[in-house]
């Protein structure tokens, strides 16, 4: 029976091949990763509502509740478990490990990322895990393309575009927002535009929204109705807004990085889920708000038209009914926000950063503006409205993406009359925060190694090209203690014009060059008076076998050399790299990478 299965299977590939064009079969494809992604987007949004609606629906919101203690670290305990001892994998970091894929022109994610992540962030944040669940359905709708597309044997080059329809069709089913979704993908993924990349990932964007318009309504994911319109003289207090936000967007990644190196120096489990879980439930114990993804609280201050509106985000904690504290109490969110975060990822939990910098930017628009407002530093700067904006603006900083913050927030809301002022904060926190961060909180992994990919054009295609590909391994090798005579039996059997000298083990010390021995090479009463260690001459430079491309470019800028060996760790020869390869190589890359 199996093997009827998989003969019909075949030959459906076939007739496939035969019937639909390429071009027209990827589009079906794209639909059917819209299709899937608003489904998986559907399925976790309501598992962590129906978790977090079963545990917190008895709390009584006029005293603390010592629940908060319990929740998160029985939910990171349980995520962490399946992890360990079901998925078997890291599944942390969702947006980096589809960079990864990319950069490694593979476009290949694990089959089980397009149900684990659902389940373990599911876990995480119903129990109250201080993260959000986009960045792993992201992840759960790249692996849907990239499995999807090796189902039915596609190139590598198509998988790489069917993980971009994947992750623009969960953020476009997640939030309803499908602009938000095509321009996440091009702008943070750096899926190259093309027209033949632009139609797919619309298609899969418009599918996944239009089904989760299908599922949910047509209704924004926040209410947002705009009370006063937006004035040219407010431009200068939303430059400063912007500012205020790239500010909090760097110390947001800056403090996630130093928590996670801390996390990391942690080498059991259990030594994790102790620390982090014990952060997290104090954090969420003194400031419920942290509690989860945040959305309830980005409603409230996006709603609330009143101090009496606002206090209710110090519902169930010390701090219920002392109004007078209500921007103290959101400083300290904004402080501590990063810590429950990583606390949660780095205790074992699952989550990533959309709902986090959504709700950061959203208590910080809130807090220039009221604070601005109690103090008279301006005119009235209306608080919806700058929490709206620095929910752009803090999503633009950490991700390093204005355009994804601004069409996603306009999406979210139906805020589009604040789109001008929207475009200000987002470009001004961008442009605040690669002063001193180059790289985005997903891509400073990937650009420390090297493996970024990017939108820069020879960049990009030397991220492509490795060192393994383009090593010429057709050199006679000699050794030190080879006299004259055997030397040149050696240059007799080969085409090249250097040889490398290597000792009993393997290790390079050196090369002999043609030219360096022509002057005696034929006087055959030399040929027993020199050795090949008096002969060889040192190396330039060396190359390793783990250099990224554009370090091997530099090393050949600074020695000007045409021809430079590679060795692995310990040394070892391997074989030569040559420009002429690398040019040739690096023609082929870009006509393949550059291919409509």
């Amino acid at each position: 029976m199996k093997k009827e299965k998989i003969g019909t299977f075949q030959r459906f590939l076939i007739w496939r091949e035969k019937k639909i064009k390429e071009k027209q079969f990827i589009l079906m494809l794209s639909f059917l990763v819209g299709i899937f992604t608003a489904l998986a987007a559907f399925i976790l949004k309501e598992l962590i509502h129906w978790i977090e609606k079963f545990l917190t629906y008895h709390f009584n919101v006029t005293e603390a509740n010592y629940l908060y203690l319990v929740y998160p670290v029985v939910g990171i305990f349980l995520a962490g478990l399946f992890v360990r001892h079901v998925v078997k994998d890291d599944i942390s970091h969702g947006v980096t490990k589809i960079l990864y894929a990319i950069s490694r022109r593979q476009g290949r994610i694990k089959q089980h990322n397009v149900w684990s992540s659902i389940i373990a962030s599911s876990i995480t944040i119903g129990f109250g895990g201080s993260v959000g669940g986009e960045a792993p359905i992201v992840l759960t709708g790249s692996a849907i393309g990239s499995n999807l597309g090796s189902t039915f044997k596609m190139e590598q080059r198509t998988l790489m575009l069917l993980v971009g329809c994947g992750a623009a069709g969960a953020i476009a089913g997640i939030f309803k927002a499908p602009i938000a979704g095509l321009v996440f993908t091009l702008e943070v993924l750096m899926i190259d535009l093309t027209m033949a990349s632009l139609l797919p990932l619309l298609i899969s964007s418009v599918t996944a929204a239009t089904v989760s318009y299908i599922l949910t309504g047509t209704g924004a994911m926040f209410k947002f109705h705009l009370d006063q319109v937006f004035l040219l003289e407010r431009i200068p207090y939303v430059i400063m807004l912007g500012i205020f936000c790239g500010l909090v967007s760097l110390y947001f990644t800056r403090a996630m990085n130093a928590v996670e190196g801390i996390f990391g120096k942690l080498k059991k489990p259990y030594q994790k889920l102790a620390l982090g879980g014990v952060m997290l439930s104090i954090l969420i114990f003194l400031f419920p708000p942290l509690y989860g993804e945040g959305y309830d609280t980005i409603n409230l201050l996006l709603n609330g038209s009143s101090n009496a509106d606002w206090d209710t985000v110090m519902n169930n904690s010390f701090f219920y009914g002392n109004g007078n504290l209500l921007l103290v109490y959101l400083l300290l969110i904004i402080l501590t926000k990063v810590f429950a975060s990583s606390a949660t990822n780095g205790g074992g939990g699952c989550g990533g950063i959309f709902a986090p910098s959504l709700y950061l930017g959203c208590i910080a628009g809130f807090v220039f503006s009221h604070f601005s407002n109690q103090f008279n530093f301006a005119s009235f700067l209306p608080e919806k409205n700058f929490a709206l904006m620095g929910m752009a603006g803090v999503m633009s900083g950490v991700m390093h993406a204005p355009l994804t913050g601004v069409f996603l927030i306009a999406e979210l809301t139906g805020g589009y009359d604040l789109f001008l002022p929207l475009l200000i904060v987002s470009v001004s926190s961008y442009l605040t925060i690669i002063i001193f961060e180059p790289h985005s909180i997903y891509s400073m992994r990937l650009a420390k190694k090297g493996e970024l990919i990017t939108h820069h054009k020879d960049k990009a295609v030397l991220t492509l090209m490795k060192v393994e590909n383009v090593v010429e391994k057709d050199f006679v090798t000699v050794h030190p203690n080879m006299d004259l005579g055997e030397l040149v039996k050696a240059i007799s059997s080969s085409q090249r014009n250097i040889f490398p000298v290597t000792d009993q083990n393997g290790v390079l010390i050196g090369i002999v060059t043609l030219d360096g021995i022509r002057n005696i090479m034929f006087r055959q009463e030399l040929y027993h008076r020199f050795n090949v260690d008096k002969l060889m001459t040192s190396i330039p430079a060396r190359l390793y076998v783990t250099d990224n491309m554009e370090q091997v470019m530099r090393t050949f800028d600074e020695t000007n050399a045409w021809n430079l060996p590679v060795v692995d760790e310990e040394g070892r020869y391997m074989g030569f790299v040559s420009k002429s390869k690398i040019f040739s190589s690096y023609r082929q890359v870009l006509v393949h990478f550059s291919d409509d």
